[in-house]
């Protein structure tokens, strides 16, 4: 089933987009404690009210890179056919959210520097990601009728997330490098042999 997206969606998220990579770049260029909603707003173009409309604060605004990477993953599993095992549908919704990343995203790596240098950040991406990991679990207990212990799909998605974590993590340090999708999918591999 095809999900017709209008022009009004369209608008909010190009606006979402763009006060995210707003907050991106002026926390890059003058450090992130120093910059304001205002600034942001101005960055962008936009009103103070309309960032409220999009995000509670600037924290949320950076870190909604992420939100849309997940949301993402998420789509692309529960695309995936129903009867497909759990960890295979897994890999395959990774293989498609990082098809065509050969190189890292700029924007991306930025954020990740940022994170390291504050913690608060952290806090609340691991938040983000917390909540990631139950949805996850969520649609793998639904993939998995036969196995109704639900310790079993939640650490099969803690599982398939620090996998991502740690090969991206490695990806992003390497000096050659074979594509994203490559080194996730070989690290989903190794990992998953407990789930197949």
């Amino acid at each position: 089933m095809e999900t017709t997206i209008t022009l009004r969606e369209r608008k909010k998220e190009a606006t979402r987009q763009s006060l995210h990579e707003a907050t991106l770049r002026l926390a890059l260029e003058r450090g992130f404690d120093t910059v304001t909603v205002d600034a942001i707003a101005d960055e962008a173009n936009v009103s103070r009210r309309t960032f409220s409309n999009y995000f509670i604060n600037k924290e949320d605004a950076l870190l909604y890179g992420d939100r849309a990477r997940i949301d993402g993953l998420l789509a692309r599993l529960r695309a995936r056919p129903a009867d497909e095992p759990p960890w295979q549908a897994l890999t395959r919704s990774a293989a498609a959210q990082f098809a065509q990343r050969r190189e890292p995203d700029p924007n991306w790596l930025g954020q990740l520097r940022l994170l390291r240098r504050h913690p608060s950040l952290l806090a609340q991406q691991a938040a983000i990601q917390s909540a990631f990991e139950q949805d996850l679990a969520a649609e793998i207990a639904a993939r998995d009728p036969d196995h109704d212990d639900p310790m079993r799909s939640r650490i099969m998605a803690a599982v398939f997330l620090a996998t991502i974590r740690t090969v991206t993590a490695q990806w992003t340090e390497q000096k050659t490098r074979s594509s994203l999708a490559d080194a996730i999918q070989t690290g989903l591999a190794c990992a998953g042999d407990r789930f197949a």
